[in-house]
């Protein structure tokens, strides 16, 4: 079985930050990924997508 690595992408709001960027990926498990930009090797979080949607339009309202 190959292990098929996340496409991170550059979250769109972190360009706003001073270089304080996260990163976005999907996975085939369902899952939307979470990691610092600045620490790849340092861990993740691991959201559901509805869970991740609901924190995103909360964050788009302000």
């Amino acid at each position: 079985m190959d292990v098929i690595e996340p496409r991170w992408r550059t979250a769109s709001r972190s360009s706003n930050n001073g270089g304080d960027c996260v990163e976005v990926a999907d996975n085939l498990a369902g899952r939307v990924l979470v990691r610092d930009s600045k620490d790849r090797a340092g861990g993740m979080l691991s959201f559901a997508p509805e869970v991740w949607r609901i924190f995103v339009a909360a964050r788009s309202e302000r």
